[in-house]
């Protein structure tokens, strides 16, 4: 039987004075799928930032591959992690942006030209990210996400700026991600996406 890829336990988080988690719990296993679902407000970033230990728990446990999330690159050597759209480098393509980041990688999981074409931005590759669209940046974000190595993708809003023909296609793909022995955890409000996974709510309770 494989250990639990996360498993947390009576987790609360107050912001301020303002009680946005409260126990928590959730067991993740490998090659599962999981949304986090629920209206704005509900902690689900919070959560996600949690699982990286990005956001301090009020009290709580949590652990990833059986230790607390730590700031290193061991924890980031398995952890890819998809949030806010990230401060692009000046004068940058898009294919050197994926370049770059297959270079710090030894294993990168897709050549940059595969990257490119998986997520629909080959016609695009000579334009720096502020001259393409919101939907393409989005897709560059999860290119990049994905191209890197990982066993865990922690994904916050990942249908962002997507239209719903790509929406279905990135379903797919995490799909695949799980198939080949990766886990998925993602907070979304797209339905489609949820479909295709586990779903669980923030304040609710959960095996």
């Amino acid at each position: 039987m494989y250990e639990p890829i996360i498993e947390v336990a009576g987790l609360a988080v107050d912001l301020g004075a303002n009680p946005v988690l409260r126990d928590v719990r959730l067991t993740v296993s490998p090659g599962e799928i999981v949304a986090v679902v629920g209206p704005n407000g509900c902690g689900k970033s919070t959560l996600l930032r949690c699982l990286t230990g990005l956001q301090p728990a009020t009290s709580g446990e949590i652990r990833m591959f059986g230790e607390p999330p730590a700031d290193n690159a061991r924890f980031w050597s398995r952890v890819a992690l998809l949030g806010d759209e990230p401060a692009w480098y000046p004068g940058l393509t898009a294919r050197e942006h994926l370049e770059l980041m297959g270079a710090v990688h030894a294993t990168p999981r897709m050549t940059v030209d595969a990257a490119l074409d998986v997520f629909a931005l080959t016609e695009r590759a000579d334009a720096v990210p502020l001259n393409l669209s919101t939907g393409q940046r989005q897709r560059l974000c999860l290119a990049a996400t994905l191209l890197r190595p990982s066993t865990l993708l922690l994904l916050d809003e990942p249908e962002r700026g997507l239209d719903a023909a790509f929406r279905s296609r990135l379903a797919g793909l995490l799909g695949d991600y799980a198939a080949g022995g990766g886990t998925v955890v993602m907070a979304t409000h797209d339905e489609g996406l949820a479909a295709h996974a586990r779903q669980v709510f923030p304040s609710g309770v959960t095996a």
